[in-house]
């Protein structure tokens, strides 16, 4: 009843098929878009986008190239923090070395760095799957975190390793460099992340999509059925790098503004991502969007009831985030392996015959 699609009729196949068919979600992400771009950049301050917004935008990008390999292809990876760091170090080399180019293609380019450093690391999963290919991404994300800290050219041989964001603007107004503007870093990461959600939903639902997942149901019968499996892996890994490496870029050029790798972009952002889509839902990219702000809220929340409202030592309340985080996770993956997305379309489900039962 609240949940209307009665008279939502379609008389063609391109309005059948377009990338919202029922008009009432249409509706509601145009509107959820306008609210974004046109009234947030006015309430934000340097606290709401530090603490939530540009995580929760950088975090969702990274969640759906995530979701791509593993929700979609069902190719499991924990090397994501390590192609996060691609992204940063590739995105640094572009700034320091061509800086008369705009920070918005050294992004691009960044993603394709981390596109094509995916694919060499995924040509194993041609030959091994499931507990050896989730092996082999984690003994990729321990390489890069060695490589980037131990070659000197990466961080252009800075006494301290680190590398620091130079300063950039777009249409004048500074993304990078200590004199960010808070409204301009958020609309510029809020703009990768629409184009990446439209790409990704525009390929989950086509061709590539339904071989992504023939690949996961079963590898052998999609073979059989005409998929090619190198291709679509491969694919699958090169799409996952772009988005990763993409939000990898935006996370060290407009969040932290400077980068130290193993403390950053070590072994623990890569399971902080993969909790991303198990809480918020393999295969869907609403869930990843779900899953980057559950984890990205959790802590603040957590924070503001446990420390400043109850008064509850910080060491505490970050050992209490741990635990929910880990509960969560079990009692998902028992009674609810297609996380909060599901949730989600169980409750449309109620909403359209809400007051009847069912």
């Amino acid at each position: 009843m609240f949940y209307r699609e009665a008279g939502d009729f379609k008389t063609n196949y391109a309005a059948d098929n377009q990338t919202f068919p029922i008009k009432i979600d249409r509706k509601g992400y145009y509107v959820v878009l306008a609210f974004a771009f046109l009234v947030v950049p006015f309430l934000i301050n340097d606290y709401w986008a530090n603490a939530i917004l540009l995580p929760f935008l950088i975090y969702s990008i990274a969640a759906i190239g995530l979701n791509i390999l593993v929700g979609y292809c069902g190719q499991v990876s924990l090397g994501t923090g390590g192609f996060m760091a691609v992204g940063a170090y590739a995105c640094y080399k572009f700034m320091t070395g061509f800086p008369e180019i705009n920070i918005f293609f050294h992004v691009l380019l960044s993603g394709g760095v981390t596109a094509f450093v995916c694919v060499m690391f995924g040509l194993p999963s041609l030959r091994i799957k499931g507990f050896y290919l989730a092996v082999a991404t984690l003994a990729a994300q321990f390489f890069l975190v060695w490589l980037f800290n131990r070659v000197p050219w990466f961080y252009n041989y800075s006494a301290s390793g680190q590398i620091n964001a130079p300063e950039r603007t777009v249409f004048g107004f500074p993304v990078t460099g200590p004199n960010t503007e808070a409204w301009a870093a958020y609309l510029f990461c809020l703009v990768f992340l629409v184009l990446s959600a439209l790409i990704a939903r525009n390929l989950t639902r086509g061709m590539a999509g339904r071989k992504w997942m023939a690949i996961r149901d079963m590898d052998i019968a999609a073979e059989i059925i005409g998929v090619n499996p190198l291709k679509a892996k491969i694919s699958a890994f090169a799409v996952s790098g772009f988005f990763v490496g993409i939000s990898g870029a935006l996370f060290f050029a407009l969040y932290l503004g400077a980068v130290e790798v193993g403390e950053v972009f070590g072994i623990n952002k890569s399971f902080l991502v993969l909790f991303m889509i198990i809480i918020g839902g393999l295969g869907s990219i609403f869930g990843s969007f779900a899953g980057a702000a559950f984890l990205v809220l959790l802590p603040v929340v957590l924070k503001v009831v446990g420390v400043d409202m109850l008064g509850w030592p910080t060491d505490i309340v970050a050992h209490l985030q741990l635990v929910i985080v880990g509960g969560l996770i079990v009692l998902f993956l028992i009674l609810e392996p297609h996380g909060l997305a599901q949730l989600w379309r169980v409750t449309k489900q109620k909403l359209r015959l809400w007051p009847f039962p069912h």
